[in-house]
């Protein structure tokens, strides 16, 4: 079967190829290459190709006779997505649209969407079940929420099946050392705490000292990179066996504040990390944990690599690669 990774040379991308390289899938890539890197791509066939030229889209789409796509090519900066919401409107919904209208025009009608936690805003309940009410509280969680809408409209209408995968907070590296998280700017917790430890910063800040937690810092839900990648898979089969929609979130149903992440984080990398307190972000929630028995109970999902020790030894013994390469 062969499958389009639209953004696989990105940091989840670049994981899902690893985890289809233990599989007989055909692979190809599409990526403008505007945050990914095309080391990335693991010498699979790359189409470099932004989503906002429609034509090239459905060039590549109408050559290559895909049987199903998953997109992960998206803007994900929450903070950047309130001082410019266009970029993220034209990104993760004009040139989503150009995608699935593309898809729908050559019927290649299975698609998997990496959605996010943040289409629930602020949540009424913790952990955080599909159910719960969308209202997401920031424009980038906004941009996902129209996609997810769009997706359910064109299943009723045109028969497009596709199964959205709201993560968490995705983070770690792949175990061999080989890809990991590297943003431009970086604006993840782990990475950005682990950046000080090495040296490549000189501060690490914690937004907000005062929220109504155990500790005053917020708290995530935070899910390996590789884990993620297994939800991807298990979802594409399900997807092609059954030929129904769904939605699952992807987390571990554990939460931790910063601050824990951030002391945990001291002792793995044996280094005093400096740090200063800073204001809430505007679009930070207090607290948000999945529920994942959804997933577990339907695609036999379980998250494998999340306990925090391997997540943070994972993203540490990339940060010393990079650190030493920069």
């Amino acid at each position: 079967m062969k499958i389009l990774v639209v953004g696989g040379a990105g940091y989840i991308g670049s994981h899902m190829l690893k985890r289809f390289q233990d599989t007989d899938y055909e692979i190809e890539i599409l990526d403008n290459l505007s945050t990914g890197f095309e080391l990335n791509s693991q010498n699979y066939k790359l189409h470099n190709c932004d989503l906002s030229n429609k034509d090239h889209v459905y060039k590549i789409l109408n050559e290559n006779k895909y049987e199903a796509v998953m997109h992960f090519a998206s803007s994900i900066n929450v903070e950047e997505s309130y001082s410019d919401p266009k970029k993220y409107y034209e990104n993760n919904v004009i040139n989503t649209l150009n995608l699935l209208n593309c898809m729908l025009e050559l019927k290649i009608l299975n698609f998997i969407f990496s959605s996010t936690a943040a289409v629930y805003g602020e949540p009424q309940n913790i952990p955080i079940t599909e159910d719960e009410k969308i209202s997401p509280v920031n424009p980038y969680g906004n941009t996902k929420a129209i996609i997810e809408n769009v997706l359910k409209d064109y299943d009723k209408a045109y028969g497009f099946k596709y199964i959205s995968l709201r993560y968490f907070n995705a983070c770690g590296a792949h175990l061999d050392g080989s890809i990991g998280e590297r943003h431009k700017p970086e604006t993840h917790l782990i990475p950005l705490i682990l950046q000080t430890a090495s040296g490549r910063r000189e501060n690490f800040t914690i937004y907000g000292d005062d929220y109504d937690t155990k500790d005053g810092t917020c708290i995530r839900d935070y899910i390996h990179v590789m884990d993620i990648a297994e939800a991807h898979l298990l979802s594409l089969e399900n997807l092609m066996r059954t030929k129904k929609s769904d939605i699952y979130n992807i987390g571990n149903s554990q939460g931790f504040s910063v601050m824990e992440i951030f002391n945990l984080a001291e002792k793995i990398t044996n280094t005093k990390i400096s740090y200063e307190i800073s204001a809430r972000r505007k679009g930070d929630p207090t607290k948000l944990i999945a529920d994942n028995k959804k997933i577990k109970n339907e695609l036999n999902w379980s998250p494998k690599y999340s306990d925090l020790k391997t997540i943070l030894m994972t993203a540490w013994k990339w940060e010393k690669y990079l650190s030493k390469s920069n």
